[in-house]
C-alpha cells in the first residue's frame, strides 16, 4: 500500500519544516511548496491531503484552493494566523474542508489530519468494498453513490466531499429535520463546538448554489427556522 502523501504549502520554510517533521513522524510522506503556484503544480491525484497557508506571495491559499479544486477532491486544511470568522468563511467558500489557526498544537494538527483522511478514505470507498451502491433520483437531481457524484440535469455539480456527505445524509432521511449540531457530528465525525455552526452553514450555502437550490424558494433543501434543515423533494 502506498504511503499517504500530504502537500504542505507555506512561504515560511521553518513552518514547513516543523510540519514536515511532525507528519513524517506519524508515517506520512510530505511534499513541500513555498507558495500557491508551486502547490498547484505539485498537486496530483497521488496527493491525499493538502495543508495550505493563506498569506502566500503571488498566489494565496484561497486562490490556490480554487485552482486545486478543479483537479482534485483531496481534503484541504487551511492553516493560518488569520482567525476571523470572515477568513474561515472565505476558506470554506473557496473549497476548503477544515481551518486551523496559528499558533496550533501538534496534537490538534495531527488529529485534524487523521480525521480528514479518515473521511476521505470512506468517501473514496476505500473502507467499504462490500457496500451496495445505488442512484438516488429526485427529478433532475441524481446522487450517484458509486461515483460519489451529484448530477443536475446530467452535469456534474462538482461537490466537495463534505458537500456530498451533507446531501447524502439528508436525502437518505427525507423530511427528517437535522439540526446543525447533528449534521456536524454526523458528517465531520467530531464533537460539536461553537464556531462549527458557521462552518455547516457555509458548506450548506455552497451546496445549494451547486444544485441551483434557491433558499428563498427551495426545491430540495428546506430551512426549518430554529431547528435545522430537511430534504423535502420527492423521488
Amino acid at each position: 500500500m502506498k504511503n499517504t502523501k500530504i502537500l504542505v504549502a507555506d512561504d515560511h520554510q521553518e513552518i514547513r519544516e516543523v510540519i514536515r517533521v511532525l507528519l513524517s513522524s506519524e508515517g506520512y510522506e510530505v511534499i513541500e511548496a513555498k507558495d500557491g503556484n508551486e502547490a498547484i503544480e505539485k498537486c496530483s491525484q497521488d496527493v491525499d491531503l493538502l495543508i495550505l497557508d493563506i498569506m502566500m506571495p503571488d498566489c494565496n491559499g484561497y486562490q490556490a484552493c480554487q485552482q486545486i479544486r478543479q483537479i482534485s477532491k483531496a481534503p484541504i486544511l487551511f492553516l493560518s494566523a488569520k482567525g476571523a470568522e470572515s477568513d474561515k468563511t472565505l476558506g470554506f467558500s473557496s473549497g476548503g474542508d477544515d481551518y486551523l489557526t496559528k499558533p496550533f498544537s501538534y496534537n490538534e494538527l495531527t488529529a485534524r489530519v487523521k480525521a480528514l483522511l479518515r473521511r476521505y478514505y470512506v468517501y473514496q470507498g476505500k473502507e467499504s468494498p462490500s457496500t451496495e451502491y445505488k442512484q438516488l433520483v429526485f427529478g433532475q437531481l441524481v446522487i450517484d453513490e458509486a461515483s460519489q457524484k451529484v448530477l443536475l440535469a446530467g452535469k456534474d455539480c462538482e461537490c466537495t466531499e463534505i458537500e456530498y456527505k451533507i446531501l447524502h445524509l439528508l436525502v437518505n432521511h427525507p423530511r427528517q429535520v437535522f439540526s446543525i449540531q447533528h449534521i456536524f457530528t454526523s458528517v465531520w465525525q467530531e464533537d460539536f463546538y461553537q464556531s462549527a455552526s458557521n462552518t455547516v452553514m457555509v458548506h450548506m450555502r455552497n451546496l445549494r448554489k451547486k444544485i441551483h437550490d434557491d433558499p428563498q424558494h427551495p426545491t430540495y433543501i428546506k430551512t426549518v427556522w430554529g431547528k435545522g434543515y430537511t430534504f423535502d423533494a420527492i423521488k
